[in-house]
């Protein structure tokens, strides 16, 4: 589908006052390099201060850059959701696997946001999933709803539990996962999140719900909300999600040919949501159907029953 193109904007920090314009906008958009800049700045797609820029200036604190975009051609995605959740104030969805929550990395019309908003056009997410994670999203559609929400949800007054489909067969029944989480350096987009001892403190708990000959179905809960949280925190006690591009085995990106954030492959879904109705009081315990590779296999044996951790 071509979409209708966009103006990306940003106003030049002090810290990078006095670089290049060039080299700016290779290390503010690092997929692409500075060659396909100059095709850019030379196609009058690159404007500093509402003036059409060449790529030679220097930057001065302030100025607004704006990128025009031309329309392109998005990735397939698919287009569409199921309704868990309807009221005045909330709306909660079960999103499918390979469709993006928010805008980003080439999706713009293709994005859960935009569904959304065709049927109910106040929705704002309160919280997002990767590409390729499927499950609940949450929606608020007044203001006072999402700053209630937004205040609680790394809290334990909002529970948050997913599945997953880890390598390798899991030694314990449960794991408290403590692994700080902070940016790393990244070939191909200058920094991910990962495993990173002087990151940002976060928690999961894991249950085991089944093991195979090479795979633990794992439940995880979530006690904090950093990017990646679940695939870092498994892959950090070595259980990476099968099929995941991006992470290793110690909770690092992997090192050869390394995948991107949003590349899928892998199997986690979002499947409770317990909380307080912030307008209401009432108690709400919204749940998304397991995908079929998620589920409970016959084979299996053993065992015991926010940015989001996705």
């Amino acid at each position: 589908m071509l979409n209708r193109g966009y103006a990306y904007t940003t106003i030049i920090s002090s810290k990078y006052h006095g670089q290049t314009l060039l080299s700016h906008l290779a290390s503010l958009y690092p997929h692409s390099p500075p060659e396909a800049w100059r095709q850019r700045l030379n196609s009058g797609e690159v404007t500093l201060g509402d003036v059409t820029a060449t790529g030679s200036e220097s930057l001065t604190a302030g100025e607004i850059l704006v990128w025009n975009r031309p329309p392109w051609i998005e990735p397939d995605a698919p287009q569409h959701f199921e309704v868990l959740w309807d009221d005045p104030h909330l709306l909660a969805v079960d999103k499918p696997s390979g469709l993006p929550t928010l805008p980003g990395a080439g999706f713009l019309e293709n994005t859960l946001l935009r569904l959304v908003r065709r049927q109910f056009p106040t929705a704002n997410p309160v919280h997002r999933l990767g590409r390729a994670t499927s499950g609940i999203v949450l929606f608020a559609k007044t203001r006072q709803t999402a700053a209630h929400l937004s205040a609680n949800w790394n809290t334990p007054k909002i529970q948050k539990i997913y599945r997953a489909l880890a390598q390798n067969v899991a030694q314990h029944d449960a794991y408290e996962i403590l692994t700080p989480i902070g940016l790393v350096p990244h070939p191909r987009i200058g920094s991910v999140w990962a495993a990173n001892a002087s990151g940002k403190p976060s928690k999961s708990v894991a249950k085991v719900i089944a093991r195979s000959t090479s795979t633990t179905l794992f439940e995880v809960s979530l006690y904090s909300g950093r990017p990646h949280q679940i695939r870092i925190h498994l892959s950090s006690i070595g259980h990476p999600l099968v099929g995941d591009p991006l992470y290793g085995s110690t909770g690092q990106p992997l090192e050869n040919l390394p995948g991107l954030p949003g590349d899928g492959g892998y199997l986690l879904h979002a499947q409770f949501l317990k909380f307080q109705h912030p307008i209401t009081g009432e108690e709400i315990h919204l749940e998304a159907a397991l995908p079929s590779g998620l589920a409970l296999q016959p084979q299996a044996h053993g065992g015991n029953q926010n940015q989001d951790g996705c």
